[in-house]
């Protein structure tokens, strides 16, 4: 167990680990592991909470339902079981401003909250115009062989290459 306080996993056994829950939610749930339709989810909660019950006529909300589901305990396992892992390998640390963000951009919070979250906006419109995220299509479409989803794996891989290229070498 002692590999539970470590700061870095191994590659190989994180994609064990990832393989087995896959394994485990195919057979439990007979669907694939994946969780942007939870942040779908969580918007249209959000949203019903400040325009009330016409939340539940769209269309797009009563495809994908407005629930608490096993998907949206997955989301949440993952943020505390990220915050667990920090904690034990002695890692966590509050950081408003990366340092490699720093070196590009500069110690400015507020400029690094805005990007993160036009960052995630956009990562999110993605994911749903995708039909899925890196653990929908990444993970469980490419278990099933789904080319669609091998050509998503593709693509996520380009874009994050050039986006990551943009940002630190030309912008940064």
């Amino acid at each position: 167990m002692e590999f539970l306080t470590e700061v870095r996993w191994s590659p190989y056994v994180a994609g064990i680990g990832i393989g087995i829950l896959s394994w485990f939610t195919f057979l439990i749930s007979r669907k694939p592991l994946a969780c942007s339709t939870s942040f779908a989810r969580a918007s249209g909660m959000i949203e019903k909470l400040f325009a009330g019950k016409e939340v539940d006529l769209k269309p797009y909300y009563q495809k994908i339902g407005l629930v608490v589901d096993w998907q949206w305990m997955l989301v949440v396992g993952i943020v505390i079981g990220s915050l667990i892992s920090a904690l034990l390998s002695g890692d966590f640390q509050w950081v408003w401003v990366p340092s490699l963000w720093e070196t590009a951009f500069g110690d400015n919070p507020y400029l690094r909250v805005v990007v993160a979250l036009f960052g995630g906006v956009c990562i999110g419109f993605g994911a749903r115009w995708a039909g899925g995220c890196t653990s929908g299509h990444g993970i469980s479409g490419t278990l099933q062989l789904a080319v669609s989803s091998w050509i998503s794996a593709v693509c996520f891989f380009i874009g994050g290459i050039i986006t990551a290229h943009i940002i630190f070498t030309l912008i940064g």
